[in-house]
């Protein structure tokens, strides 16, 4: 029962520094495409008191690559010392950050632009190979590349948030493979240990580690993601008036919000229509739900007589191989995502139906674990046996505990450079905002 080695390119210095640079770029690219969309007013508003301003998120990239790159890693002096703590996440909640006196577009660019190009410099002579833990195997610029990606992630949000015409478009996901309607609704995992976590990804984040064994009783998990057809069953069988299905809190929530949908939908003319980045459009029945919280797919699950599944139990069916007794680094195998496998990188500004991405299911049976929606889990956020906060504490270990519930397997929004089999996101159970949907699971 072992996890799968380090991809080849984590012991190659030169390799590392092409991967490390590739994810930097790619980063950036989309950080400009999602920022350049829209004019210096839609930048420096706050379009929900749920998220930042554009324009914080910008220059908070650049200053966390300063903090980490720059100084952290090369030792350099800081260029902009008066600027930290606005941008310092836990000083200033996202509600109270227009007020603050921020960089403005023009200079949040610039400074961003001008630290990326000392950090390549660095990133050229940095060791790469067993130096000291924040540059081995070039784990610095990985974090700063996933850092980046995440608010990548956060700033679409915001898009979605934001009211007016369309400002990003994409392509359309592919469809649901041939063989979609032949495939069960359900697959078995059967009982057993297996490698949960891992010790050997090397970009990997201090709540992903380390690799330890988990014993998890059989159970039997949803081939693909709950679909808004699915899911609108549960509505028009009166799913939001039914105080049985929904936990206290839930139900509070239901109450004192007037909720009747997922965030984003409503009713018009006897057919549910939905937002979605400036169109308005049918809700599409085949497509994954997604803008739930916890606590709707909680109720959801309740009334299909099933539940979610556990962190686990998600992680046990996503990457463990039964024929080798390995886990994976993805359902697919250990090689990393392709378009082909996975909805990932904001290719396509929607989840794929179900039942598309065939060459990305894991050996249990099940689909689109990778990608297309955030799947929230019955689990809390909690730390594996043995963790060890690394860079700092911050990052992980002051969210620990039963307020936050643990959502696997990234969506559509998210890139791949953050987004694996051992991917940790978490969250409050009623944030509705992300990209989040949810399978359920049964016990045999």
């Amino acid at each position: 029962m072992t996890e799968s080695p380090a991809p080849p390119h984590a012991g190659d210095a030169e390799a590392l520094r092409e991967h490390a640079l590739a994810a930097l770029l790619t980063a950036r690219r989309r950080t400009a495409l999602l920022t350049d969309s829209v004019d210096d007013h839609e930048l420096t508003a706050q379009h929900s008191p749920l998220m930042s301003p554009l324009v914080w998120d910008l220059a908070h990239i650049g200053n966390q690559e300063e903090l980490w790159l720059l100084r952290g890693v090369a030792g350099r002096e800081a260029m902009r010392p008066e600027i930290d703590g606005l941008y310092d996440a836990f000083e200033h909640p996202r509600a109270t950050r227009p007020t603050l006196p921020l960089l403005a577009p023009d200079e949040a660019r610039s400074y961003a632009s001008e630290v990326r190009g000392r950090a390549l410099d660095v990133l050229e002579s940095a060791p790469l190979g067993d130096g000291p833990a924040l540059v081995r195997a070039g784990f610095a610029f990985g974090m700063i590349a996933q850092h980046e990606q995440q608010h990548d992630e956060t700033m679409l949000i915001t898009h979605q948030l934001r009211t007016g015409p369309a400002a990003l478009t994409a392509p359309e996901p592919p469809r649901a493979a041939d063989d979609a309607l032949a495939l069960p609704a359900e697959v078995l995992v059967p009982g057993g240990p297996f490698t949960m976590g891992t010790s050997a990804e090397p970009w990997a984040l201090d709540n992903e580690r380390p690799a330890h064994r988990r014993d998890v009783p059989g159970f039997v998990i949803d081939t693909a993601p709950v679909t808004c057809g699915a899911y609108r069953a549960f509505i028009e069988d009166g799913g939001y008036d039914e105080q049985r299905w929904w936990a206290p809190e839930g139900w509070a929530m239901v109450r004192e919000h007037e909720l009747r949908a997922p965030l984003f939908w409503h009713r018009d003319a006897g057919q549910w229509l939905r937002r979605r980045f400036g169109v308005t459009e049918p809700v599409p029945d085949d497509e994954p739900v997604v803008h739930v919280s916890w606590y709707e797919a909680d109720a959801y699950a309740r009334w299909a007589g099933r539940r979610l599944p556990t962190e686990a139990e998600w992680e046990k069916a996503a990457r463990h191989d039964p024929v080798s007794g390995r886990s994976r680094r993805y359902p697919w195998g250990d090689e990393d995502p392709t378009p082909e496998r996975a909805n990932l990188g904001q290719r396509h500004l929607r989840p794929a139906p179900a039942g598309a991405y065939p060459a990305g299911r894991a050996p249990c049976g099940a689909g689109q674990l990778i990608g297309d929606v955030w799947e929230w889990t019955a689990s809390d956020f909690l730390p594996y046996p043995g963790f060890t906060p690394f860079p700092y504490r911050e990052y992980s270990e002051v969210f620990f505990g039963p307020e936050h519930k643990v959502l696997r397997g990234g969506s559509f929004a998210v890139d791949a450079v953050a987004c694996r089999g051992t991917f940790r996101n978490w969250d409050l159970p009623v944030r509705r905002q992300i990209f989040s949907g949810f399978r359920t699971a049964r016990d045999l």
